[in-house]
């Protein structure tokens, strides 16, 4: 199914303000009037987890089977983190 919908463009009035972004882990956003907006929690238990994979994956030899696994579980999460964070941003 699709929609086509025609909207009318709302024109905004121009102004001389403009805010920074800067897109983090710890604080979500932090504006440059210093105003900060805190990580949803979803996101906070999801970088605990990548920690965690990371840390896993340090302890294992380099070459190994072992490694491989770990490795491949830290790419395949860190990739949904990503997309965690896309969607968070948007």
């Amino acid at each position: 199914m699709s929609f086509v919908v025609e909207i009318q463009p709302e024109v905004l009035p121009k102004t001389d303000n403009s805010v920074g972004i800067d897109l983090g882990i710890k604080t979500f956003a932090t504006f440059s009037d210093g105003t900060k907006v805190d990580a949803p929690k979803p996101l906070k238990k999801r970088i605990k987890k990548y920690q965690k994979l990371s840390k896993s994956l340090s302890h294992k030899t380099k070459g190994s089977k072992r490694y491989e696994k770990a490795r491949a579980r830290v790419a395949k999460f860190h990739a949904k983190l990503k997309d965690t964070l896309d969607r968070f941003s948007t």
